[in-house]
């Protein structure tokens, strides 16, 4: 059976940056096995399938899929996904999507070849357990314990886990690099790591970062809307209260610059809500027989 996909650039306003996404428009009919050949097959970060909602006020069901597994969640499947669908649906507005994780509502605005989405966060962030010790971070990321920043590494969840690793500079981000003989030792089997600091390559944005899972099948990720949804966890206890309107670049290293709008509203220490927001190009439109 032909079916239609699209592929798209995510947290990015112009073709072969950001974060790459392939969206498959017919999915019913298939199973979780020919989906994974599918995302294999496409070998992007993530690929999202898109069924009818079980909820018929909700505009689609979706399934997302990593070239090694299927997650629960995701950022910039989620902003590309609505971005395609606002397109196809001839505007913007509020739609509902059906992930593994509950209900995302996403805010869509439309332009030609693309446009902007922002989604709340479903689940706010929560710790995930203590991290391993400096120097065998350090180790796994090919860096010496001086290049860890200021505070602690730590793990966090709003879907999916990461463990989040302060960085002195962008030189010492530069050289990161997963030593995979060290890696699940130091961070768990299937891990994802999200190094960031906060000297950035351009003025006017707030955090530098990189993210890594090979056990994922994702060596590195130009762009981690997940990662940066439960960043606001960690950020929260540093941030003073009010509403905080935070811009993160990542994939610089890939040569796939990308732009992650974060918002998020704390009071006396605690996150209330936050949002994850960016920009997304269609760059292909096709049919695969599956």
């Amino acid at each position: 059976m032909r079916r239609r996909f699209a592929t798209l650039d995510v947290f990015t306003d112009r073709r072969f940056a950001g974060n790459s996404l392939a969206v498959v428009l017919d999915a019913q009919a298939l199973d979780a096995a020919a989906m994974q050949a599918i995302a294999r097959e496409f070998n992007h970060p993530e690929t999202v399938f898109v069924f009818s909602p079980a909820d018929p006020a909700h505009r689609a069901r979706v399934r997302i899929f990593t070239p090694a597994r299927e997650l629960p969640f995701a950022g910039h499947p989620t902003v590309g996904t609505a971005v395609l669908l606002g397109a196809r649906d001839g505007g913007g507005g509020d739609i509902m999507l059906e992930e593994g994780i509950g209900a995302v509502r996403c805010t869509v605005e439309s332009t030609s070849g693309g446009g902007s989405a922002r989604f709340a966060i479903p689940q706010l962030p929560t710790e995930a357990g203590p991290a391993a010790d400096d120097a065998a971070i350090a180790a796994a990321l090919s860096l010496a314990p001086d290049d860890i920043g200021e505070g602690r590494p730590a793990r966090w969840s709003a879907g999916l886990p990461f463990t989040f690793v302060p960085i002195a500079s962008l030189a010492a981000m530069a050289r990161c690099r997963p030593d995979l003989a060290k890696f699940d030792a130091a961070f768990g089997a299937g891990a994802a790591v999200y190094v960031f600091c906060k000297e950035t390559v351009e003025p006017g944005h707030h955090f530098h970062a990189r993210m890594f899972a090979p056990g994922m099948g994702v060596p590195e990720d130009p762009a981690t809307g997940s990662a940066a949804a439960a960043f606001t966890g960690l950020l929260a206890r540093r941030l003073s209260d009010g509403t905080h309107a935070l811009v993160i670049e990542q994939g610089y290293e890939m040569g796939r610059p990308s732009l992650i709008r974060l918002t998020a509203e704390v009071a006396a220490g605690r996150l209330l809500s936050a949002s994850i927001g960016g920009n997304a190009v269609i760059v292909t439109e096709g049919t695969i027989e599956a």
